[in-house]
């Protein structure tokens, strides 16, 4: 152990954004819960990359005693961890198979096209763990409601969580999960994110 400067992330000031674990090219910060945190003092490099990325001054500096920066370990959780948290094939409303076995006991997540675009953590904050459908309701001529509604009614889901841009047309998107949900005859939780332009997480 020795004294060392490393990052400091006020949860106060945390608005979820996600930028800093982008920033972080060491893996040391994650999103847990919608915060950011670091996850393991060995992984921070103390050169703060993130700091410039925080857009509420959530993160400073701090020196304290901790472990030595560790590259090796570093380097394995990289290699680890580049990897993509989609769980299955095909990702479009339109051409996933209602009946697909993936379904079953699945957490859903039914995200607009730009979401994963915008919002740089996107994989690891909203991906993971869930069985992920896309679409944009701008540009398919379609009403997702009905193979929405097929998913829900003809599937043992356990939750739904929506990602949308905060443009407009994006509410279509939402309105057909909600439809689809009401004409399923289920009732499951549901949880809608929206993700600002500048792929801020807003409340």
């Amino acid at each position: 152990m020795m004294i060392r400067q490393l990052i400091k992330i006020d949860e106060e000031k945390c608005n979820g954004c996600g930028l800093c674990a982008s920033a972080c090219h060491e893996g040391a910060i994650k999103m847990i819960d919608g915060k950011a945190k670091l996850i393991r003092d060995d992984y921070c490099d103390g050169l703060g990359n993130c700091l410039p990325m925080c857009p509420t001054g959530a993160i400073t500096f701090e020196n304290r005693e901790a472990p030595d920066y560790d590259k090796e370990a570093v380097l394995e959780n990289q290699r680890k961890n580049n990897q993509s948290a989609l769980r299955q094939w095909p990702v479009q409303i339109q051409l996933v198979p209602v009946n697909a076995p993936y379904f079953n006991n699945a957490h859903l997540l039914v995200a607009a096209d730009c979401t994963a675009f915008a919002h740089g953590n996107f994989h690891e904050q909203f991906m993971k763990q869930k069985i992920t459908l896309v679409g944009c309701p701008k540009l398919d001529p379609v009403d997702y409601s009905e193979k929405l509604t097929q998913i829900i009614r003809e599937n043992n889901l356990k939750s739904i969580t929506v990602t949308r841009m905060e443009v407009p047309c994006c509410g279509g998107l939402e309105y057909a999960v909600r439809t689809a949900l009401e004409q399923s005859g289920k009732t499951l939780p549901l949880n809608v994110i929206t993700i600002s332009t500048e792929g801020i997480i807003l409340e």
